[in-house]
């Protein structure tokens, strides 16, 4: 069940979002690689937790 679930969220990342990129064609294991693993930071404190993203990630763009 949750294979089928990731399977849709990447076709529906891969037609909505990345259209007309360059990871408009990427298999699943690429878009993973190069923008759902970004570097980052957590930071917790009594009230909020926050994240801090890296800044100069070489597709931020897409």
């Amino acid at each position: 069940m949750f294979s089928a679930l990731a399977y849709t969220l990447m076709q529906r990342l891969r037609s909505l979002a990345l259209r007309g990129t360059v990871l408009e064609r990427a298999s699943a294991a690429t878009i993973r690689a190069r923008l759902l693993k970004i570097g980052a930071a957590v930071v917790r404190n009594t009230r909020r937790v926050r994240i801090l993203l890296v800044s100069h990630h070489p597709l931020r763009d897409v």
